[in-house]
């Protein structure tokens, strides 16, 4: 069933000027690990020439409205079942891992195998922090690194996702559909771990992105609409009751020191 939800308000029209979305992260444990999220630009590119691609207008648009999240450590993760057939997750920088085996799985796992799309496709998720929010319509979507260029290419595709980040923000996680368990996936510390797209109100608008504030009102509103997933399905179905109540404004640009 598709669901059509519209947040127009009486007597408001299409705003101008750049939208402002803040990025912040939902905890300090290890901030220092996480990046800020960058704009996709390719710099020290040939600009010499007026038919280079760097100086084309159509490329310049596109990369302007994509942002990279990058990736927070190293990863070297493979597939197993035990004896008994259960699929497991296997740590391949074994004692060189920079992430202690006690951690590993509190920041990547594997989806109970009932839930894969597949029945030979594992579905992998890593949690991350990175949480974005806006004081006005604005969807976010989560895309693969098309841009980025790997030489060994990772065994499979990670799971997009499109939602009103005003009424629903979130903490992001990266999610993977693993075509290829047989070849392990390896991720290095600072590539591009997948991008980000924001849509206001039409295509044109550009995006003005800053760090955000972890307010108390902030918290609590993500409280009121955190964890549903475990309890509902359809939790598209929940954003006109979480606009009902959340405060007019909740993005606050966190002061500098």
């Amino acid at each position: 069933m598709e669901i059509n939800v519209s947040f127009e308000r009486p007597g408001e029209g299409p705003r101008s000027g750049p939208v402002t979305v803040g990025w912040f992260l939902t905890s300090d444990k290890g901030a220092v690990m996480y990046d800020p999220p960058e704009r996709l630009m390719f710099r020290q590119t040939n600009k010499a020439h007026a038919k280079s691609a760097t100086r084309c207008p159509a490329v310049i648009q596109m990369e302007s409205r994509y942002f990279v999240v990058k990736c927070p450590f190293d990863l070297a993760l493979g597939f197993g079942r035990d004896d008994k057939g259960k699929a497991h997750l296997i740590n391949r920088a074994g004692t060189g891992s920079p992430i202690r085996s006690n951690k590993l799985g509190e920041t990547v796992t594997l989806v109970n195998e009932a839930e894969w799309r597949y029945p030979d496709r594992p579905t992998v998720q890593m949690s991350l922090p990175y949480c974005f929010i806006a004081d006005e319509l604005v969807y976010l979507t989560q895309v693969g690194t098309f841009a980025h260029y790997r030489a060994n290419p990772l065994p499979g595709t990670i799971f997009g996702g499109r939602f009103p980040l005003n009424v629903w923000p979130r903490p992001l996680m990266w999610a993977f559909e693993w075509h290829e368990p047989e070849k392990d996936i390896v991720l290095r510390r600072g590539e591009p771990l997948f991008y980000v797209q924001f849509e206001a109100e039409g295509p044109d608008r550009p995006v003005q992105m800053i760090e955000a504030e972890r307010t108390a009102e902030l918290a609590k509103y993500m409280e009121q609409i955190g964890g549903v997933v475990n309890y509902v399905n359809q939790t598209f179905g929940l954003f006109k009751a979480a606009e009902a109540m959340r405060p007019a404004k909740l993005l606050v640009a966190k002061a500098r020191d």
